[in-house]
C-alpha cells in the first residue's frame, strides 16, 4: 500500500499538465513547493524520529506521559525526513572582503568573548542549524524559516540536527546524543529522555550584514562553501515571508491582532512547571514597528524591569536589562507568540 501511495504522489507531482496547473494556482514555483511541501512526507519514513527515541530506550507506547510534553498528534511531518535538512557541523568562514553575500543580506549576529560571527539567512533558510564554537563556547545556532525564530544555545558536547518534524508550524530540533526532540521557539525538550529540559540560551541579533560589519568589522561570516548544492542567494519560500498564509496549523490565532508575518521579538523564561502541551512561565513580546516609532518600551519581566529598544544602526529591537545587559530573545512572525505562549 505504501509503495502505491508513493508512486501515486510522485506521478501527481511529476505529471506535466497537473504540475503546471498547480504551479499557476500557487502563483509561482517557490509558492508551489511550499504549498505542497507536506506531500513529500509520503516519500519518507514518517516514524523515523520516534523510532530513534525507542532505540534509546524511550518507551512512548507504555510511558507516554513520562516522556512527552506535547500532544503527539500535533507533532507533524514537515516533509523532509530526519536530517533531510542537513545541519552544518563543520562550518567554514569568510571575512568582510571575501564573503559572497551582499551588505543587504539578513544575518544572525553573535558576539561571545570578543569573537563575532554572522550567519547569513541565505544559508540558514536551507540548513536551519549550525553547530559551531564561538569565543570558546560550543553552541548551536538555529533558525526556522516558517516562523522567523532564532535561538542560539550552549550545545555542550553534543550536536543538534533538524528532526523533520514541526510543532505549531515551527522547527523541532533533536539532540544527537539521545534523540530528545526540542521545540525551537521554546528552547525546550518536548519528547524523549530530556523532556522538559530548557536549553541555555545565548543572545543573538537579527540585522543586515552591512550593519553588523559596521559594529564588528572583523566578524567572521559563514561561508556558502558548505559541501551542499543549494542556491544560497535566492529565497526558497516564494511570498511566504510577507503573505497571510500559514502552511502548517498553529493554534490560538483568534488571539492575534497583528498581520501573521509582522515581526516581533519575545523573551521567555520557564518556571519549572510542566503543563501538558503548554508553556509555563513568563514571556513578553515587543512589536518591531511599534518600538521603531517610540524608541523603547519598559516592561516588567520575571520580576524586574527590562526594555525593548530600537537600535537605529542595526535596525532591530534589542531586549536588555536597564543597565544595558542583553537578554536572550528571539524574533518571530506574530503568529508564533499566541501559538506558543497563549496570548
Amino acid at each position: 500500500m505504501k509503495k502505491r501511495i508513493k508512486i501515486a504522489i510522485a506521478a501527481a507531482l511529476l505529471g506535466t499538465i497537473t504540475l503546471s496547473s498547480m504551479v499557476v494556482r500557487a502563483g509561482s514555483w517557490d509558492n508551489f513547493k511550499l504549498r505542497y511541501f507536506h506531500l513529500t512526507k509520503y516519500l519518507n519514513e514518517p516514524e523515523g524520529e520516534l523510532n530513534a527515541l525507542r532505540a534509546q530506550g524511550v518507551n512512548l507506547d507504555t510511558n507516554l506521559e513520562k516522556y512527552t510534553r506535547i500532544e503527539l498528534s500535533q507533532l507533524l511531518d514537515g516533509g523532509p525526513p530526519k536530517d533531510g535538512i542537513p545541519s552544518i557541523d563543520n562550518p567554514k568562514f569568510d571575512t568582510a572582503k571575501t564573503t559572497s553575500f551582499s551588505t543587504s543580506e539578513l544575518v544572525i549576529g553573535i558576539e561571545i568573548n570578543g569573537e563575532a560571527v554572522a550567519y547569513p539567512f541565505g544559508i540558514m533558510n536551507w540548513h536551519e542549524i549550525v553547530n559551531d564554537t564561538v569565543g570558546g563556547v560550543k553552541l548551536a545556532v538555529s533558525y526556522c524559516p516558517l516562523c522567523d525564530t532564532i535561538v542560539a544555545f550552549d550545545r555542550a558536547n553534543t550536536t543538534y540536527g533538524v528532526s523533520g518534524k514541526l510543532y505549531q508550524s515551527c522547527l523541532v530540533m533533536y539532540d544527537r546524543a539521545d534523540d530528545t526532540l526540542y521545540s525551537q521557539p521554546w528552547a525546550l525538550g518536548i519528547i524523549g529522555a530530556n523532556v522538559n529540559r530548557s536549553l541555555d540560551k545565548i543572545p543573538v541579533i537579527k540585522t543586515t550584514l552591512g550593519a553588523w560589519l559596521e559594529e564588528h568589522p572583523n566578524s567572521k561570516i559563514l561561508s556558502a562553501d558548505t559541501g551542499h548544492d543549494r542556491d544560497y542567494y535566492s529565497y526558497p519560500y516564494g511570498s511566504y515571508y510577507t503573505d497571510n498564509r500559514l502552511v502548517f496549523p498553529a493554534r490560538n490565532q483568534e488571539k492575534r491582532e497583528l498581520h501573521p508575518k509582522e515581526i516581533i521579538s519575545y523573551v521567555w523564561s520557564g518556571d519549572g512547571a510542566t503543563p501538558h502541551n503548554n508553556f509555563s512561565g513568563e514571556s513578553v513580546r515587543f512589536v518591531h514597528s511599534e518600538i521603531e516609532k517610540i524608541g523603547e518600551k519598559i516592561v516588567v519581566f520575571d520580576g524586574q524591569e527590562i526594555r525593548g529598544r530600537w537600535d537605529e544602526k542595526l535596525k532591530t529591537v534589542i531586549v536588555e536589562e536597564l543597565d544595558g545587559t542583553q537578554i536572550p530573545s528571539s524574533t518571530a512572525f506574530a503568529f508564533v507568540y499566541p501559538a506558543f505562549f497563549g496570548r
